[in-house]
């Protein structure tokens, strides 16, 4: 198995153009591989893909829908709570996320961010949680409305995830779309960046600074 993820959209757009090798199931563009290769003993090493939707698939599959997709919960589970920032010196500028499960090593790039928020939930004690990656509840952190943030380029919305998923999440579009909505805009300063947000009858102030604080960290 393995997990990863390519903020750069440099790289995004070169991924796109990976080759398949029939003949050995190698698969290249800036990097090689073999699914299940063992560059050590008793080491096997995989490779994934999580897209824009937040679904799991083999990085080299043909096809990335829902049908090729992972949907095993607890399978998901295991596999996005081991989910960290690959820091071996294994395919770290390709695959820039890694989930290890003993001597197996599950390397990861993804569309944008490896954590793509879902669902919405209410909890038995009140409080909303953002769930991802299509697990429910058992994948989830505490919704934060004034946490949202619109990027006006591309149109995506984030949200904050744990440390250990590198802090930013990505909103899933069909979730955005809905969200999008409660969006409040201050049209007098002629600003169509979303300043306000609407969540259960209650009117939150958008903090932005959380966002381009990390995106400022991860550049320097």
């Amino acid at each position: 198995m393995s997990l990863t993820c390519i903020k750069s959209r440099h790289f995004l757009k070169n991924l796109k153009n990976v080759k398949l090798l029939l003949g050995n199931k190698t698969y290249s563009s800036m990097v090689s591989y073999v699914q299940g290769q063992s560059p050590e003993k008793n080491v096997r090493e995989y490779f994934y893909y999580i897209d824009h939707q937040g679904m799991l698939f083999l990085d080299d599959s043909k096809m990335k829908n829902f049908t090729s997709a992972y949907k095993e919960i607890d399978f998901l589970v295991f596999f996005f709570k081991r989910l960290k920032p690959n820091t071996i010196d294994r395919y770290r500028e390709h695959f820039p996320w890694i989930s290890l499960c003993g001597r197996e090593r599950n390397f990861i790039r993804c569309d944008d961010f490896p954590i793509v928020f879902t669902q919405i939930i209410q909890s038995d004690d009140g409080n909303f949680l953002f769930c991802h990656n299509h697990a429910g509840s058992k994948l989830s952190v505490l919704f934060q409305p004034n946490k949202l943030w619109m990027d006006v380029e591309n149109g995506r919305v984030y949200h904050p995830a744990s440390e250990q998923h590198g802090s930013i999440g990505l909103v899933s579009s069909r979730t955005a779309i809905e969200l999008s909505k409660m969006f409040m805009y201050n049209i007098d300063k002629h600003n169509y960046v979303p300043t306000h947000f609407n969540w259960c009858n209650k009117k939150y102030t958008l903090d932005p600074d959380w966002f381009k604080n990390l995106i400022v960290k991860r550049i320097n």
